[in-house]
Order: structure tokens, then sequence, then C-alpha cells
């Protein structure tokens, strides 16, 4: 499984890599800093379904050791949401505090954005052992809202872009898939054996 690891690690840079790349050799178009806010937001938004296709992927397929990949792609997850976060501060907002809090409180799509980055540095923050000893139960509870900050994340997605809806229509699509594959499965009926021997007497 460590081997698993070390090439999902690097296949899960790969967007990084491409997204200097074209940086630093003028690919990116007539607006760098737009290119990088949606590549850097995209591949948030992939690891986060991608993180929540794995306990799916266990129920269908068996394989278990899935499970010990969701925590690299959760964190990978907030990675690029971070780095979605400090394009738009830095590239976007310059830094201007006063004007990012203005954005937050008063633009709908930035909100919902803010809110679902806020769950995904707590989700980051309590992703390891000292923190689920910690919390307790509490800690499952916490670590749900990873289903509300990818909700969060697509709407964000679809009032971005207004018009163009066919990319983020397909995430919602991807999103509801997943949510409807985790409804646990309906428990065969069986007959309680006093009642066959009740009908065999008969």
């Amino acid at each position: 499984m460590t081997k698993w690891r070390i090439v999902v690690f690097l296949v899960s840079l790969l967007p990084l890599a491409a997204m200097v790349w074209g940086a630093l050799h003028d690919r990116l178009g007539a607006n760098p800093a737009e290119a990088l806010s949606h590549e850097s937001g995209s591949w948030a938004l992939r690891f986060l379904l991608i993180t929540l296709s794995i306990t799916p992927l266990r129920r269908l397929t068996g394989w278990r050791k899935a499970v010990l990949l969701r925590r690299m792609l959760g964190l990978f997850s907030f990675f690029y949401a971070c780095l979605h976060f400090l394009v738009w501060l830095w590239l976007d907002r310059e830094f201007a505090w006063g004007g990012m809090l203005a954005d937050i409180a008063t633009r709908p799509y930035i909100t919902v954005g803010f809110l679902s980055f806020l769950i995904l540095i707590a989700l980051a923050l309590t992703s390891n052992m000292f923190s689920m000893r910690r919390l307790g139960l509490r800690w499952k509870g916490l670590h749900r809202l990873v289903y509300a900050a990818a909700l969060l994340a697509i709407l964000h997605f679809i009032w971005l872009v207004k018009a163009d809806l066919m990319q983020p229509l397909i995430y919602l699509g991807v999103f509801v898939v997943l949510m409807l594959l985790r409804l646990p499965r309906k428990a065969v009926m069986r007959k309680p054996r006093r009642m066959v021997k009740k009908q065999v007497v008969a």
C-alpha cells in the first residue's frame, strides 16, 4: 500500500505542476489570475469528490485498502482550496483585507465558497489521530460536514459561472450519485422461524 500512496501523492501534484509550468511559460491565456483561480478551485472540488467516492468504491468493489488513501486525498482537496483562496486574495484582491471581507459579506458566491473553505480548514486541522481521540464521537459528526463543504463548493461554482453551467452541473450530478450510493442497503426481510414452523405443522 505504501507504493500506492507514493503514486497517488505524485499524481496529485500534477495539477500544481501544470499550473506552475503554465505560469512560467506564459501559457495561462490573457488572464492568468483567472486561469489559476479556475484551475485551483476546480481541482479542490475534484479532489473533494474523489474523497467522497472512497466509501462507495469500497462498498461496490470490496477494496477496503482504498480507505487508507482518503485522508491524503482530502488533504489535497484542502491544499488546492488554499491555493484557490491565495490566488483570489493575492492576485485579485491584492491583500486588501477590507475589500475581501466586503466581498465575503455581500457577494453570495464568495460567501458560500468561503464557508466551504472554513469547513475544510476545520476538517484538515482535525484529520489526525490526536483529534480523533480528543473529540471522540464528536469527530464523526464534525467530519460529516464534508458533505456540506462539497455542496457549498458546487453552489459557489454555479453562481460564479452563471451562464456556462455544464461543468458545475456535472459536478453536482456526481455529488448526487455519490450521496445516493451512500444510502444504507435495504435489509432482507426474513420470516421468523416460529412462523415457518407453524406453516409446516399446518
